[in-house]
């Protein structure tokens, strides 16, 4: 991914903060729930995982007060950010953190976490309305499936795990049966673009997305006691992930770019997965955690730096208000 010529950005704070900012957040909130759910299962220090949520969550709040400031100026720049490959991949990201902040709440604020589920699933919605608009009226290429279809489409998942301990069922149920039939459209029309097309290397990273509905799915059906179907999923997540290991030099073959933000929740919620199935995932659950803490940090710290330097939005291409 290369650096565009900056456009001009009129006075005033935050007019392109770019969406790209949100898969790395994404990631830590998955880090987070990963180490709460494993003191919750194997009896570790449960201060860990809620101080990353802690940390997690004021980054986040930050990072959609900007987002936030940036669409109250124009709020064109919504329809923009979609009109672009990272920017469909971190607004989606933002509506899943939203869920995930809800879920980190729940334990201390349950009314404010249900109001910020039902204001997600309110967003969420309306990112992927204008994101539908915007592929109709846009160009054939950019109505393409990618990966990210998952995170916009299938994303909803994550608003049935946090709804689970806020005891709303049959929302959850009705969320997992819609968005399973999405992902299993989505994986298949992934797998024939596979076998006809080759991904360009800037792009590859981004495969690593097909993991996150196997995790979510396992963990969704293990929040309703369905254990066979959660174990296969959990198969389904290794299997996937194995495949995603053997080819990591083909995946990060570009070198790093934001896109390795896709990297980071995937791994989180798998480890989160098999760690709430315990017993012979226990140690698989162990090793993706290990494996996450030390992966997903060191890609968001890089991500936010781009970030903070005023890089990301200009690599990225990120909308102007």
């Amino acid at each position: 991914m290369a650096f565009h010529p900056p456009k001009p950005v009129p006075p005033g704070l935050w007019r392109r903060t770019p969406p790209a900012v949100f898969p790395s957040i994404l990631g830590l909130f998955g880090l987070g729930l990963a180490w709460r759910r494993g003191g919750l299962l194997l009896d570790w220090p449960g201060e860990i995982g809620e101080i990353i949520l802690g940390a997690v969550s004021g980054l986040f709040a930050v990072a959609a007060l900007a987002y936030a400031v940036k669409l109250l100026r124009r709020p064109g720049v919504l329809a923009e950010d979609l009109a672009i490959l990272p920017g469909r991949a971190g607004l989606a990201a933002l509506c899943l953190s939203i869920y995930l902040f809800a879920a980190a709440l729940w334990p201390y604020a349950p009314m404010v976490a249900r109001g910020l589920l039902f204001a997600g699933l309110g967003w969420h919605v309306l990112v992927a309305v204008v994101m539908i608009v915007r592929f109709a009226k846009g160009p054939k290429e950019q109505r393409r499936v990618t990966p990210v279809w998952h995170l916009s489409f299938v994303g909803f998942i994550v608003a049935a795990m946090a709804a689970q301990p806020m005891r709303l069922a049959e929302m959850a149920e009705i969320i997992f049966i819609v968005t399973f039939v999405l992902a299993l459209i989505i994986w298949g029309i992934s797998l024939e673009q596979a076998r006809r097309e080759t991904v360009p290397a800037p792009l590859r990273p981004l495969l690593a997305i097909h993991l996150s509905p196997a995790a979510l799915f396992g963990l969704v059906a293990a929040g309703f006691d369905l254990q066979s179907l959660a174990m296969g999923f959990a198969g389904l997540a290794g299997a996937i992930l194995i495949l995603l290991v053997i080819r990591v030099r083909w995946l990060t073959e570009a070198g790093f770019t934001p896109f390795w933000g896709a990297f980071t929740f995937p791994l989180a919620a798998t480890a989160s997965l098999w760690l709430a199935l315990g017993g012979i995932w226990a140690y698989p659950g162990v090793i993706a955690l290990a494996a996450a803490s030390a992966i997903v940090p060191v890609i968001a710290w890089r991500v936010i730096r781009l970030w903070a330097r005023g890089q990301l939005a200009t690599v990225t291409n990120a909308a102007v208000a």
